[in-house]
């Protein structure tokens, strides 16, 4: 029997070693402090399409079904927010987080998150510490910027911002693009999404890394919104060679927005078939009180060192996947 031994080779495992040196020493160098922050949370990122795992803390070991409900984190973004809210300067952590429903050739369940928070620093500065880590961790050089309306526009042949969800529908048979059957003819976000993983990412990163930014308003997430014409969230993403490696904020600091928006993840969760999640968090409180301004941004690390080792899946650079774990 094999099925004990890891799937990444010993080299894989002491590249991996390497880079993740890499990383603390790069923000070491630029003042950041690392902080580590709880897995296991009340709390946890209203998305609709981010799933985390539930478990129950239970009050009395012999009844395991019966307790406090807690969630394994799908990101360390509320309490590292918290620690912002609360006086912190510079930080960082590597995290390792949780998803349920993600399995694939880049998708493990449990998975290794480098997250970081910059105070008083703006959009266009967050997204060149991004490029300036890719870098210093792939050697590809700086980082292209190019807005989510100008991929679409190169690549797509339509205006993001302003297509209708029938102009999407019809661009998307124009040019080949199969949808799944789940997907709804007025689901305008599903079909920019089908558009982008199907047309515009494939491109993304090719011989340079690229940042993508400005996402249309609908998609901020937990960013901030800037007034248009038109509207776009402060949102960008790294990608390398068509692989999308990390995700950032300029972010969002009203927490009346926040409610609105877990209510309405909530309501597009329920359209899903997906149970609600906690709105209210320690994270709203944190905002309540004053969360100062900053850009964040998450960076998935087995996806750098599959680029750096040259891997096709992410199990050629995990000790041990969800399979044998």
């Amino acid at each position: 029997m094999t099925s004990f031994r890891p799937s990444a080779t010993w080299e894989v495992l002491q590249l991996r070693a390497r880079l993740l040196r890499a990383v603390r020493a790069f923000f070491d160098t630029r003042g950041f402090v690392e902080v580590e922050t709880p897995v296991l949370s009340a709390d946890v990122v209203v998305d609709r399409h981010l799933d985390p795992l539930r478990t129950v803390l239970p009050h009395d070991p012999r009844r395991p079904d019966i307790g406090r409900e807690l969630w394994l984190q799908t990101s360390p973004e509320f309490h590292m927010k918290r620690l912002l809210a609360a006086g912190a300067g510079k930080i960082y952590q590597v995290a390792r987080v949780f998803r349920a429903g993600e399995r694939g050739p880049r998708h493990n369940p449990e998975f290794t998150l480098v997250e970081w928070y910059e105070p008083a620093v703006d959009y266009a500065a967050g997204m060149a510490t991004l490029s300036d880590l890719a870098d210093e961790l792939l050697g590809r050089g700086p980082a292209e910027r190019i807005s989510y309306a100008g991929a679409f526009a190169r690549h797509v042949g339509i205006d993001p911002h302003t297509a209708t969800s029938a102009m999407l529908v019809q661009r998307a048979k124009q040019l080949g693009v199969t949808a799944p059957e789940s997907l709804a003819p007025d689901d305008r976000d599903g079909w920019l999404e089908l558009l982008l993983g199907e047309c515009v990412e494939p491109h993304l990163g090719v011989g340079r890394p690229a940042i993508l930014y400005d996402y249309p308003a609908s998609q901020a997430a937990l960013a901030q919104v800037r007034s248009g014409p038109p509207p776009v969230a402060e949102r960008f993403e790294l990608y390398v060679e068509g692989i999308e490696l990390a995700n950032g904020y300029h972010e969002l600091l009203d927490p009346a927005e926040l409610r609105q928006r877990n209510r309405a993840n909530n309501r597009l969760r329920a359209s899903d078939s997906k149970s609600a999640l906690p709105e209210e968090s320690r994270l709203l409180e944190a905002m309540d009180a004053g969360l100062p301004t900053a850009t964040g941004t998450a960076l998935g690390f087995d996806r750098l060192v599959m680029l750096a080792a040259g891997a096709r899946t992410i199990d050629e650079v995990l000790a041990f996947p969800i399979d044998r774990a």
